[in-house]
Order: structure tokens, then sequence, then C-alpha cells
């Protein structure tokens, strides 16, 4: 039976390859715009939205693309100026963006305090949603964090209300369990995995919001490391509409479905490694290259060895280097710039200034390189996911989190678009179309064929 089932198996996956294969000519002669990207490597304009903007070059006149330096939008204000303005200031700052992108205001000092106390009041998880983490089987915390989040549904009163109020009510609701489920998910993981002790602490109103998941998940932390951790959440709080992740929760929203299938769709978006988990990937390229690079000071050998990468000949053989390049950003990434400013901090009190400074260096030259040996005239960046990794290890935070860390602060953009989405006057679903390039066939009776 299992030979027969392995069979039928491979006999339908090989039909499949047959059946499904589509040449690039065929994409060209319809003029389909394949992962809705433009000829030139820009998306294609499928949306219109007020929440977050993304801005790696400008087009010239004649509809050419000029590469500049990137910026970062959220609502109109620019992202270097609410972080400098909170590291200025030496206070959390996730809380007052994560008002600004839902309601499209920054918050005053009353605002803010009410809207603390409501995240705070929210994050502890009902006796049910603990248990039930617990008895989920399983290594991978962005499968647990979707499970849990569809459940959550069964313990909602309104869960199909799509009134701004309901909406807004569930929106609060989500952003602020989903650093109480990660922290409590990697527990439990690391109890039946690792053997460890399995401890749940309640989150504690006297805290940040960074600050409450260093303590669920370790306890212990210093300040610099919590900082580091609101910053990374700040920044990756939006990315505009047209990111994987946030199109695939505005498009599930446009069916009027309830936010909690809709915010699982986004959860299975960003768990794809193409998507959410580049910075796992640049942590174990950084590790390869401290193994590799014999004189991590000189170029020579560091250029050689990121040619050989992108060569296909080194490391994975992918012909990939990790942290470098993005789909919009061109001459920098404002992410990445903002993030190397404390991890360089960061750095000197984990006692890694060494290893940072070759990060660094290996950043300079990726990027040299990159433009020698691909000679094509695109210009590339390192992206926030090539410090994002590091820092995250270096707070001490495992490697299984660092997804699910991006969901914790992507939760913040889904809901802002996906309340944008419903509330669209004269909303459609969204719908685009798929040409059928097969000719059609004459039935054939199965006694004939």
């Amino acid at each position: 039976m299992n030979y027969k089932k392995e069979f039928i198996t491979y006999k339908l996956a090989d039909t499949l390859k047959q059946s499904s294969k589509i040449t690039n000519a065929l994409f060209d002669r319809y003029g389909v715009k394949r992962g809705l990207r433009n000829a030139d490597g820009s998306g294609v304009l499928v949306g219109l939205t007020k929440i977050g903007n993304v801005v790696g070059y400008e087009r010239t006149k004649d509809g050419a693309l000029k590469p500049i330096p990137g910026k970062l939008f959220y609502r109109g204000y620019d992202i270097e100026d609410l972080v400098h303005a909170v590291m200025k200031e030496g206070r959390f700052g996730f809380e007052e963006t994560a008002f600004l992108l839902l309601s499209g205001n920054l918050p005053d000092r009353d605002e803010l305090s009410d809207f603390r106390e409501m995240l705070y009041g929210n994050m502890p998880l009902t006796h049910d949603s603990t248990i039930s983490i617990i008895r989920q089987r399983g290594n991978n915390i962005m499968n647990i964090l979707a499970r849990t989040v569809l459940e959550m549904y069964t313990f909602d009163a309104n869960p199909d209300d799509l009134s701004r109020e309901n909406a807004m009510r569930q929106s609060v609701e989500l952003i602020s369990r989903f650093p109480t489920v990660v922290a409590y998910a990697y527990n439990v993981l690391r109890h039946n995995e690792k053997g460890r002790s399995l401890i749940i602490r309640h989150p504690d109103r006297g805290l940040s919001f960074a600050e409450n998941f260093l303590y669920m998940l370790k306890r212990d932390y210093t300040e610099l490391e919590a900082r580091t951790l609101d910053l990374l959440l700040i920044l990756q709080a939006e990315h505009g509409g047209g990111n994987n992740s946030t199109f695939t929760v505005r498009v599930t929203s446009s069916t009027m479905t309830d936010i909690y299938s809709s915010i699982a769709a986004g959860i299975g978006s960003l768990k794809g490694p193409l998507h959410g988990g580049a910075n796992i990937q640049v942590v174990d390229m950084f590790n390869h290259l401290k193994e590799n690079i014999a004189d991590r000071k000189d170029t020579d050998e560091i250029d050689a060895y990121f040619t050989r990468i992108l060569n296909r000949e080194a490391y994975n053989r992918k012909g990939l280097i990790y942290g470098i390049g993005h789909a919009v950003y061109t001459v920098s990434d404002p992410r990445a710039l903002l993030l190397r400013e404390l991890a360089r901090d960061l750095a000197k009190e984990k006692g890694r200034s060494d290893e940072f400074e070759f990060l660094e260096l290996l950043e300079e030259r990726a990027v040299k390189t990159f433009a020698d040996v691909k000679n094509n005239g695109k210009t590339v960046s390192s992206n926030v996911d090539f410090y994002s990794g590091f820092v995250y290890e270096m707070i001490g935070l495992p490697v299984e989190i660092y997804t699910p860390l991006f969901a914790m602060a992507r939760i913040v953009g889904w809901t802002a678009h996906r309340n944008e989405e419903l509330n669209f006057a004269g909303r459609r679903i969204i719908r685009p179309a798929y040409k059928n390039v097969l000719d059609a066939a004459e039935y054939v009776p199965i006694a004939e064929r």
C-alpha cells in the first residue's frame, strides 16, 4: 500500500512538472508583470495608501529610475526624525509608533499614556490561550504563532464584527499579545526540545513593550539591549503596502474575512525564507566568513571570497550575498543606517567591537564586489537584515525567534493596512487576472484513455 502511495505521488508530481511549465516567451507575449514587477524592477502600482512610503529611487523625465538615498515614512513622518527624537529624549518609542500608524496622528502625552495602558493591559493571555500554547507541538514558532492567532477567534465575543471600533480593539489586542505568545512559545519549545525548565512570566505593566518581551523571554537584560530591541521594532513596524505579507493581509481583508484569518495569512507569508528569514541567513553567512577569512582586515581576500560566493563557488553556492540589495532601496536603506548607530554601542557593551568592525568592512566590500562582478549598472546597498541578525545575537535572542520578532513588529503595519482596506470608500475585493495559455481539450471517455 505504501509502495502504491509513493508511486502515485511520484507520478502526480512528475505530471505537475509538465503541466505547469510556462515559457518566459509567453509572459513576454502577453505583457505579464511577473512577481508584479515592471521590467525595470520597480513594483506594479496596485493600490493607494496613506500609511507608509518606501523611497529608494526617483523617475527621470525619460522614465528611467535614478537611485537616491533611501527614505522611509510613517504617516508622512521621516523614520529618521521619529527615531532620533526618541533616542535624544532617552525613551522607548515603539508604543508611539504603533499609535501613529494605527491612527494617523502623533499622540500627545495623555493619549500616549492611555494607549500604553491599553497595550500593557492586553498583554496577558487568557488561561485557555496559555494552556493551548503549552500543549502545542512543533519547533517552528511562526507556525505556533499562526495557530494561536487563529484560535483567538474562538475567544473573541465579536470576531466577525468589521466596524471601525471593533477592528481597532482587535488590532490593539493582537499587537499587545504577540510578544507574550512568542515568548511563551519559545519557552515551551526550549522545554520540549532542550530539556530546560518551563518558565511562564506574566507581563509587567511597569515595563515598556520591548522590556516586557525581554523580561518574559529571559528575565535579565540591559537597558541598551531593551533600547536596541525597541529601535528594531520601530524600524520593522511598517514597510508600505507592497511588501508580500502586508499585501497578503490586504488581499485577504478585501474579502471581508475576520482579522484572525487575515493576520494568520500574513504570518504565513512572512514565514517564507524569501521574505522574513533573511536575517537568519545573514548570521549564518557572517559566521561562515569569520571561519573562512584568514585576515579580517585584508580587503583583497574579502573581495576574492565574495567574488567566489557570487559565482556560486563558495558558501551555499546560491550566488547570493545575504543582506545586500533590496526591491526598492538603492543607495541606502535608512533602517540599516539607523540600526548601525545602536549596534556599534551594543557591540562595545558586549565586547564584540572587533566583530562589528569586521561586519562593517564586509558591508563595504560586498557592495563594491557586487558592482564589480555583476557589472549591470544596478546600485545596491546593505538592507536592515545585514545588521539585525547580529544585533539579535548580541542581545542574546535565540535564532528560533528572529522571524517571529519581525512579526511582532510588523503586526502594527498589518493591522493598520487591514483597517485602511476595510474603510476604503467603494471597496472592492482584490481580484487580478490570470491569462489561461492552454488550448481547449476534448473530453475522452475513461474506457478510451
